[in-house]
């Protein structure tokens, strides 16, 4: 049953980022372009995806999945030398492809030869992080 609500529920995912527009890195970068030729629509889709979850965050405390487990912790506020590093290097493979990890994924049936070399460095950089975070907490931080 877990493995069919998966399927369910991603396929559900990769429908809506197909719907949404985030599969076209045009549309993507558009909305990135805030000094140039700027597309807003994509605030729809972070609005539709960040306020359900801003809900949900407020619901689990006193709840169960309904397929078993737990829920996982909401994130730690606090912001950080890792989290502003990551983030601009997240932000940046963001602004220079135009996909980021899901609409990636989503892409790979139709993305040709730039989606799968996207979704090699992002693996890659996926292994890295591992290291260069250990490699971070081992400098004293400033200040």
């Amino acid at each position: 049953m877990r493995n069919l609500c998966a399927f369910l529920v991603g396929g559900l995912f990769g429908a809506g980022l197909l719907l949404s527009g985030m599969t076209d890195t045009r549309k993507v970068q558009g909305w990135l372009d805030l000094f140039g030729d700027w597309d807003p629509t994509l605030a729809f889709v972070m609005g539709g995806a960040i306020i359900p979850m801003a809900i949900a965050w407020r619901l689990v405390p006193n709840r169960a999945p309904i397929l078993g487990g737990t829920f996982p912790s909401p994130p730690d506020p606090k912001v950080g030398r890792k989290l502003v590093i990551g983030s601009v290097l997240f932000g940046m493979g963001w602004g220079l492809s135009g996909l980021c990890p899901g609409p990636a994924v989503a892409s790979l049936g139709f993305g040709g030869m730039g989606g799968l070399i996207f979704m090699v460095a992002m693996l890659c950089g996926m292994l890295l992080a591992p290291v260069l975070r250990n490699r971070l907490d081992a400098v004293p931080a400033a200040g």
